[in-house]
């Protein structure tokens, strides 16, 4: 549970980004989809287990949680410090008129076009109130972390890690791709993770991985499979971190290693420019123009701003115009793609931005790993990775 301190700090922030949009109250969607959840934690401390919840939070009095009613009895309603909860049948009517009778004009909403349902939607959209797209708003209201964040955000890396090396452990050919991945999951959840995780993977055969995402199954490993593990996680405290190494018993294929090559490169070009000030367009673009050089393409996005939600605003893009501030958390995790679209290889990092460039929040060298290396036979690429 965080501090009250902390607390009212969230609140004075959101209520900031309102009175700037001229927005009579915020409506914070959150459903049980993996990543997706955490904006009402951060609001309220209620943890989803099924379905959906609503926080109704005004610009002037108390929040409160808002449930369908088949939600009733499912999650901890002890926990959250909001402890004003409604159950109606369908909780767009009951926001509508609620609305109504306070004299709300304008109404914010965070996950309006992922996460709310669509029929409270149609509820709300029947009424004279005006629906405001907030999630931007909302997104840059909690994009600093305060140090009782940095220190969940620091716990959660410790646990992923602790996962990693278990993988690690487990890889051995012969294996499953989910026989692998299972002694890190369990780590994961034992430590606080539960069900906020979503561990994906890249792999493929001759040291090469195909250029799409997958759940790890009962495909058997072989020793020149390149497995690029996506590890993706809460701590108990539901912050998300995201980390990911390539490993390899056998040899890259020409082309993987061609894109490893560059890796080291771009990483570090992207670190040096994780610092207050800089713009997030120009960390994508010192990513991008490093594999440019080398004759590859980004996939997607370099990366994003992270936290209770695991996709938070703004992006690494190459038009995310937005300065950076720090203790601004975002995960790097760059896919590069060869010219057919084929070919890829892919890792992920967690860094908080600092004064003078980015904190890499996992030390662990950029190298494929084999399956024999422990955290102590393993030395940092750089002896000084953070900057303060």
């Amino acid at each position: 549970m965080p501090s009250q301190n902390e607390i009212n700090r969230r609140y004075n922030n959101v209520r900031s980004r309102m009175e700037r949009e001229g927005t009579d109250a915020l409506l914070v969607c959150g459903n049980q989809y993996a990543g997706f959840e955490g904006a009402v934690l951060y609001m309220s401390g209620f943890e989803i287990v099924h379905r959906y919840v609503y926080v109704l939070f005004p610009l002037e009095g108390e929040p409160t949680l808002v449930f369908p009613r088949e939600a009733r009895w499912i999650g901890d309603k002890g926990k959250p410090w909001v402890k004003d909860h409604v159950w109606p049948d369908v909780p767009g009517q009951w926001i509508r008129d609620m609305a109504a009778g306070r004299g709300w004009k304008r109404l914010g909403v965070y996950g309006l076009d992922f996460v709310m349902p669509v029929r409270d939607y149609r509820e709300l959209a029947q009424g004279s109130l005006e629906l405001v797209q907030f999630d931007r708003q909302f997104d840059m209201a909690r994009a600093v972390k305060s140090e009782e964040e940095l220190a969940e955000v620091r716990d959660a890396m410790d646990i992923i890690l602790d996962g990693f090396w278990a993988l690690v452990g487990a890889y051995t050919p012969g294996k499953t791709e989910a026989e692998i991945m299972a002694p890190a999951v369990e780590r994961f959840f034992a430590r606080g993770a539960g069900p906020r995780m979503m561990n994906i993977l890249l792999s493929g055969p001759r040291g090469e991985a195909d250029a799409f995402f997958k759940v790890p199954g009962r495909r058997v490993v072989a020793a020149d499979d390149l497995l690029l593990y996506s590890l993706e996680i809460t701590g108990a405290g539901g912050y998300w971190v995201e980390f990911s190494r390539p490993l390899l018993r056998g040899k890259p294929g020409l082309t993987t290693q061609r894109m490893a090559d560059a890796y080291p490169l771009a990483l570090e070009a992207a670190r040096k420019l994780m610092r207050a000030g800089e713009l997030a367009s120009n960390v994508h673009r010192a990513v991008a123009e490093t594999f440019s050089r080398h004759g590859f393409a980004l996939g997607h996005l370099s990366g994003h701003s992270i936290g209770t939600t695991m996709l938070e605003y703004p992006a690494i893009g190459a038009s995310s115009e937005v300065p950076l501030e720090e203790n601004m958390i975002f995960s790097l995790h760059p896919q590069v793609v060869d010219e057919n679209g084929k070919v890829c290889l892919y890792t992920q990092d967690t860094y908080r931005i600092g004064k003078t460039g980015g904190e890499v929040l996992a030390d662990v060298p950029w190298r494929f790993f084999a399956g024999q290396e422990t955290p102590e036979s393993v030395m940092p690429v750089h002896q000084a990775r953070s900057e303060k």
